[in-house]
Parts: C-alpha cells; structure tokens; sequence
C-alpha cells in the first residue's frame, strides 16, 4: 500500500507511543487555530481542491421529509454514484484504499465501491466542540497512555500527538450521552444462510446520569447494558458493563445474567480477545464499536494523513423499505446499498507488545478526521497475515447532531464469513436518545430485571 506519510503543519509528530512521561496538552497557540484552520474538533477546515470540500458545519439540521421520529430519511436522495471500484480499476484506485479493502474487491466479484460526492455531514453539539477546544490545552495522557488526567467529556486530544490519542478520540467520543437502541446482528455462513441476534442496548455516559455525582466513580467513563430479545433460545441473557477509563489499575467491570440459570456472574473475559457476544466466533469483545477497551496490550504509531475512500453518509442501509435479506448477503452485505466517499483519514497503526497475547498481531486503523470515529481496520494474524477486514458505514443523526454507525461489518477473508451489526430496518423504535437513567439501573442487581422475558 502507497502510504502519505507528510503530516499536516498543525504540529502533529509521527511517533511511536512513549513509556512513563505524560503528553496530551498542547500549546495555547497551537490550540488557536482550532475554529480557525482547525474545526472545533481538529479535522482541516480546508478542502483539498478537488473532491474533499471545506468543512462549512457540517449537517445540523433535519432534510425535508424527516418527521421527527427517528426513522431518518436520506438528505440526499437523489445522488447517482460517479463512479464504482470494482475488480477491473482497483489498481488505479489502492493508493486511496486500505489493504484490506483491496482483498475484498479482489476476493469477491461484486464487492464494488461505489464512490458519490463527498460531504462533510460531521457534526457535534455546541457544547462538546466547545469542551474540546478546552481540552486542547488540559488533557494529558498518564500512566504510559493507559489513562487521562484533566479529562472529563468530549474529545481529549483534538490535536493529537501520537497514535494513542487518536484512539483516545475514538474510544471517548460523544454518542449522544444517554442513549438506547434496537438492533440486529448477523454471522452469515459462508453460503449466506443467516439468522438474526436482535439487542436492546443502553449506552449511558457517567456525566448524564441524573443522580450524577462530580468525582463518584470518578474512573469510569460510561455504562452500557445489553439484553438480547431474539432468538428465543438466547432472550433474556444481559451484559452489563462499567467501562472503566485506566483498564490497567481497575479493569473494565462486566457482569452476565444468563435467564436459563437465572444468575447473575462476574464477566472477566468480556474485554480484549474474549468472544463477542452471541457472534459465532466472529469477533472479539475489543471488535465491538469497531475498537474499544484498554489499549495497553499493543504498541501505537501514528503514520499520518491520507485521502481514502470511506463509507460515509450511509442512509441507504438504514431505509426502513429494505428487508435484512435485501442487506444481508454470502461473502459481505449487499454492496449496491453502500455509499463511498472521498475522506481523509488518520492512519494509526497497533502492533501487540511483545509479552502480549491476543489474536491480531497488527491492526491498522483509519479515523475519520472531521468525526474520530473508526471508518476502516485491517486485522492481521500472529504471522503477520491479513485476516480481517471491518468497515464502518456511517452516519449523521441530524437531529441529535452525533455522527454513528448505520451498521459495522467484519469480514474473515479466511473463512469467507463475516459479521454485520447495528441492523436496524425492520426494528421498532431503533433509536431513543436523551433516554433517563439512574446509577442503579446500571448496577448488578438490576440485571434480573432487564432480562425478565
């Protein structure tokens, strides 16, 4: 792969992480060019001339035709693809794609990229860009990068320094603060027989709970609780899990209650290489949200900016007309639905430690710039093989101004599976934002009664 490793004049180093110092702040005169020839979040305001336009906001306000229900409609409804990336032309295009990306198009006839305008939909609320200009200036990482001092919400470290960083933008960013949604999982075979895991999942950051407390469990970032509605064999088993920010001094806390036993147990494999839940061995916990979780098992390099073509802005694959067999396909969902767009990226590159045990033995991330949020991971195996290959279409909620995901895929090149979650066409209520929760609704306790069937 052809790699841009020119770093942008916004003072970022190219560096493997460090051991012991603290790093994270930067200057006062560095942080003023956020808003400036920064966005608030730290992507270039700039476009590149050519198909990247200058980020103007992003979009913040509902299309015509979105009625307020959370069923979102397309702001771009009717854009044509300008081109497609098929078997035929990706040599002309693997500059702007990642490995991984490039198997799959070769591996697979009719994994096509199409490829529309870009737009840079990205937005946050007012108050977290503002937080995250602050953070600028305050935030530091501690503990060989395992932990933040001076950190409370938003973006730490919108003008990052080094790999670490960038993953730190990704794990912490805003998701709506309090939030429950619907969705389906699948683990097609490799022919394409598939059934559907259906999830009733509650993210809720610690800062919006409504007995919030400053400085009680101070070292836990957010909550989030998982109950499986479907199939009837797997409803009722519920996940919880206290997302502890330092997982090296206090590792994150998970529970499971399994409705058969009617118990409830501590969940210790529920972190870094453990299975993911009811994934047939598709994925790892540390797979979910496309990466998530303690980052201390790996070593950290950030190998700079590039262009490359992303999924982006993928309303097709939350159309409430489409059936899950019309998404879900042999080999990888259908392709047709997608939309790819031109973007640029940080490239952040993990090799684990040495010492250290997990089955990706490298992972190279590219994040979105205007959002931190992951758009595309190559996984490769303890021989240094690529494995797996994940991308993450997302979206805008205009209407809570959070970028997401309409749907994360994981691909096993090996087996010719794969994993799609975060389905939601033919689920009711998907989303609910702004959703009331308290402390104990996140406790042990309250786990027999979110898996009541």
């Amino acid at each position: 792969m052809k790699l841009n490793n020119k770093l942008l004049a916004t003072g970022v180093l190219a560096a493997s992480l460090f051991a012991g110092q603290a790093w994270g702040a930067v200057s006062a005169e560095e942080a003023a060019k956020l808003g400036d020839t920064l966005t608030p979040m730290g992507a270039e305001k700039a476009g590149n001339g050519g198909a990247i336009p200058a980020w103007d906001g992003g979009l913040t306000t509902p299309p015509a035709g979105y009625k307020g229900d959370g069923i979102y409609v397309n702001p771009f409804p009717n854009e044509k693809p300008q081109f497609t990336i098929d078997q035929s032309n990706v040599a002309e295009y693997a500059d702007k794609l990642s490995p991984g990306q490039v198997a799959m198009i070769k591996q697979y006839s009719d994994y096509v990229l199409p490829v529309y305008e870009t737009h840079r939909t990205g937005a946050y609320p007012k108050d977290v860009m503002d937080e995250t200009i602050k953070n600028a200036t305050k935030t530091e990482l501690i503990k060989n990068g395992n932990g933040m001092a001076n950190y409370q919400s938003a973006t730490p470290f919108p003008i990052p320094q080094n790999g670490l960083e960038v993953i730190w933008n990704h794990i912490t960013r805003y998701r709506g603060g309090s939030v429950q949604r619907n969705v389906g999982q699948a683990t097609p075979t490799a022919n394409g027989a598939y059934s559907i895991v259906k999830f009733q999942d509650e993210l809720s950051w610690r800062t919006y709970l409504q007995d919030y407390k400053p400085g009680e469990d101070a070292n836990v970032l957010f909550y989030f609780k998982q109950a499986i509605t479907a199939p009837a064999r797997l409803a009722g088993n519920v996940l919880l899990v206290h997302e502890t920010l330092d997982q090296v001094s206090e590792p994150r806390r998970a529970w499971v209650y399994n409705a058969g036993q009617r118990r409830v147990r501590r969940a210790p494999q529920v972190a870094y290489d453990g299975p993911g839940t009811a994934s047939d061995g598709m994925r790892t916990s540390d797979n979910f949200d496309m990466f998530n979780g303690a980052p201390d098992r790996y070593n950290w390099e950030l190998l700079g900016k590039k262009e490359m073509y992303i999924p982006y802005n993928s309303y097709k694959l939350v159309d409430r007309d489409l059936t899950y067999d019309q998404i879900v396909k042999a080999g990888h969902i259908n392709q047709d639905l997608t939309r790819y767009e031109l973007h640029r990226v940080w490239h952040v590159r993990a090799t684990l430690k040495d010492g250290e045990r997990h089955i990706y033995g490298q992972r190279d991330f590219f994040f979105d710039e205007d959002t931190w949020q992951a758009a595309v991971i190559d996984h490769y195996d303890g021989r240094g093989e690529l494995w797996r290959v994940a991308e993450a279409h997302s979206m805008q909620f205009y209407d809570q101004v959070v970028p997401w995901y309409a749907v994360e895929t994981l691909y096993d090149l090996l087996s010719g599976r794969y994993l799609v979650l975060g389905l939601t066409n033919e689920e009711v209520d998907p989303y609910q934002f702004g959703v009331q929760r308290q402390s104990r609704d996140y406790t042990p306790a309250a786990l027999r009664r979110a898996g009541t069937r």
